[in-house]
């Protein structure tokens, strides 16, 4: 999702001799005056004429994930302009605030319905494959051939991996690097690994993916092979804050230079954990707060410019006990909005398939997240339960409209990422 430079236009030169100097004086004022107005007539900073959308390596901004389909949407009338949702259904708003996983090896029938039937946005490539680039770019333009005015109203999709390296790298094959585990990684120099993230962020781009669940910045405490989901697996960037920072940041700005962005993961942090909340239903952490020191390492990640942040599933005891971290509002609005001061995509672990939130039935699952803060709902292992989930949030949404609004910002939050903000018409 490329953006486009605005430029300027010239003051017309003039066609009679006739005309005076002050006169060409005033036109060449009231042509000034209007590109330096923003909507409405107010001034418009340098902020407003963005020179590329796409990620950067150099800026701790958060850009839009790129797309060479996507360009800057223009308002076309006043009433767009007060209303930036006029034209969209309220079904295909609530689309956006989804993203649905398509296994690489055998895409199901159901993840494409989610595109073309339920209006969702957004494709996780999950699973396992060694086919290749082609097979996957094939893939994928199998899912992007979808977007059109009935479907996304016509918004590009975010189509997003697993694409860490070691035992979690979902693309292999002809095309796709073997990339070694982020342990292995954390050996290199920060500068050696931007350079290799850099080849694989290309990888990932020419395949058509233009966002990677990836890099972790999880801070394992104690003993490696006490940690299931991440320590026993070698997904961890080192056992000091300055390793996984150093070094995830590096992964960062390998990939973004590549125009792939990212999502650090799993916020507040799972690197204390005794169970994996994929498969194992009441997983809790009794030690992390909500001033950690594996929390400020992803404040770190946050101000090195991490275009999206991953929210964890786990029970957090010493933060807000008794509600998963997807479905707290003092982790996601209170800890990673306010202090962190975080304006990005904020997108959920899986809860399609986790063990973790099995009690909750999809659609509440949805909603809880919605509820909570969170832009962009994962529904990556059980693709079946993506149409639960949307009937779910837009009943919700037709019947409280504080609700309605919700779901509208966190549909703003993921176009701004896709730098499709404000929507086209």
């Amino acid at each position: 999702m490329s953006g486009a430079a605005r430029g300027s236009g010239k003051a017309r030169a003039s066609r009679a001799p006739w005309v005076t100097l002050g006169v060409v004086v005033t036109l060449a004022a009231a042509v000034l005056a209007v590109w330096f107005a923003g909507p409405g007539g107010s001034p418009r900073s340098s902020s407003t004429v963005p020179t590329s959308l796409t990620p950067s390596a150099t800026s701790g901004a958060r850009p839009a994930v790129s797309s060479s389909a996507s360009t800057e949407p223009t308002p076309t009338s006043s009433s767009q302009a007060a209303d930036p949702w006029a034209g969209w259904t309220l079904a295909q708003q609530v689309g956006q605030v989804f993203m649905v996983g398509v296994n690489v090896s055998d895409p199901a029938a159901v993840s494409t319905s989610a595109v073309r039937d339920d209006h969702v946005g957004n494709v996780f490539l999950q699973g396992r494959t060694t086919a290749g680039a082609d097979a996957v770019r094939s893939l994928v333009r199998s899912f992007t051939d979808l977007v059109g005015p009935q479907t996304t109203h016509g918004t590009i999709l975010l189509v997003a991996t697993d694409q860490e390296g070691g035992e979690v790298q979902v693309l292999r094959g002809p095309g796709f690097s073997t990339i070694p585990s982020a342990l292995e990684q954390s050996k290199l120099a920060p500068s050696d690994l931007q350079a290799r993230a850099l080849t694989w962020g290309k990888e990932l781009r020419d395949a058509g993916v233009n966002l990677d669940l990836a890099p972790v910045m999880d801070l394992v405490n104690g003993q490696p092979s006490a940690n299931p989901p991440i320590g026993a697996l070698d997904r961890s960037y080192g056992f000091t804050a300055g390793s996984v920072t150093s070094h995830a940041e590096a992964f960062s700005a390998g990939l973004n230079a590549a125009r792939v962005s990212v999502s650090i993961k799993h916020f507040p942090g799972l690197g204390r954990v005794t169970a994996n909340t994929d498969t194992t239903a009441g997983v809790t952490d009794g030690v992390t707060t909500r001033d950690d020191a594996s929390v400020d390492v992803f404040r770190s990640g946050i101000a090195a410019g991490a275009q999206s942040v991953m929210v964890s599933t786990a029970d957090y005891r010493r933060i807000d006990p008794g509600v998963p971290a997807a479905f707290s509002s003092t982790v996601v609005t209170d800890m990673l909005r306010g202090d962190l001061g975080f304006d990005g995509l904020v997108v959920t672990d899986d809860l399609s398939g986790a063990k973790q939130v099995e009690a909750w039935s999809p659609g509440d699952r949805a909603i809880k997240a919605l509820e909570a803060g969170v832009d962009l709902v994962l529904v990556s292992k059980e693709p079946t339960v993506a149409h639960e989930m949307v009937s779910a949030v837009v009943a919700k949404a037709q019947a409280d409209p504080a609700f309605a609004a919700r779901v509208r910002d966190a549909a703003r939050h993921v176009l701004e990422a896709k730098g499709s903000w404000p929507p086209s018409s």
